[in-house]
């Protein structure tokens, strides 16, 4: 296994409401001569992140069609808000599939909304983020028409994903289950997730791989995950990695970069 560190989705025991799916911290790799890998994630996350003796820097971090390796930083702490599916435009102002591969500061977005959340924010020392943030957060949800589209869009999320006995489901057949087009589907996916049906389905299974590898052997392993077989899943892995699973999990990374902030797409 490899030595990087590689962030992980935090979860709360009890996410604060619908908007929130996790809270925590992320870790950075304190040496820089130790790769940070951010994964493939088709979460949109609110991240504080703090340096020593600095106030905290907010932004937001887009979906990540494919993981990307940089340079480790001392004294770096971050605490990531993984935010629901769906949640994004209510939220921040904009559909995700404008955040796709994109970090931009909380305050640059363009509603109201993201710039009074960044001021709320901002005045709180990250420790106490995870406490406030259910006060801080609008205290409603969308209109009926908005929040019929959050639940399809959560059942389809929930029918393309890796379940613990149960293999993730075709694009065609959850559109058909939930009574839409894949056409329809893939436009909720793009505001509400970032990704389309089948590249979130792509990047929940590489995730899925990720943790459990340490658990089951290869060909287990891509049944489990809802791969046709083995070789089809390190071809996917290879994809969305940037390397096969055996150069990733021995530690042959691709050459690291510096973290930078993406404010235009």
């Amino acid at each position: 296994m490899t030595d990087s560190v590689s962030e992980r989705a935090p979860r709360a025991p009890e996410p604060p409401g619908p908007w929130i799916a996790g809270i925590g911290p992320l870790a950075v790799a304190a040496d820089p001569r130790e790769p940070f890998v951010r994964l493939p994630d088709p979460t949109t996350k609110v991240i504080v992140r703090r340096e020593a003796h600095g106030r905290p820097t907010l932004l937001v971090a887009g979906p990540r069609a494919r993981a990307t390796y940089h340079e480790g930083k001392r004294d770096v702490s971050c605490l990531e808000v993984r935010l629901a599916p769906g949640t994004t435009r209510p939220l921040l102002g904009v559909p995700a599939v404008e955040l796709v591969g994109r970090i931009v500061p909380l305050g640059a977005l363009p509603s109201p909304g993201a710039r009074r959340l960044a001021y709320e924010l901002g005045r709180l020392e990250p420790e106490d983020v995870a406490a406030r943030l259910p006060d801080l957060l609008p205290d409603r949800l969308p209109d009926a028409a908005d929040g019929a589209r959050a639940e399809l869009l959560r059942a389809a999320v929930a029918a393309l994903s890796v379940r613990s006995g149960r293999a993730p489901r075709p694009v065609g057949e959850v559109a058909r289950e939930l009574a839409v087009s894949e056409r329809q589907l893939r436009n909720l996916f793009s505001e509400g997730v970032g990704l389309s049906p089948k590249h979130y389905a792509r990047v929940d299974r590489v995730r899925a791989v990720l943790d459990r590898a340490t658990e089951l052997a290869a060909a287990e392993l891509a049944a489990v995950t809802g791969y046709y077989d083995q070789s089809h899943m390190t071809s996917d892995f290879r994809a969305l990695m940037g390397v096969p699973p055996r150069s990733y999990f021995s530690g042959r990374l691709p050459v690291p970069r510096a973290c930078q902030v993406i404010d235009r797409p």
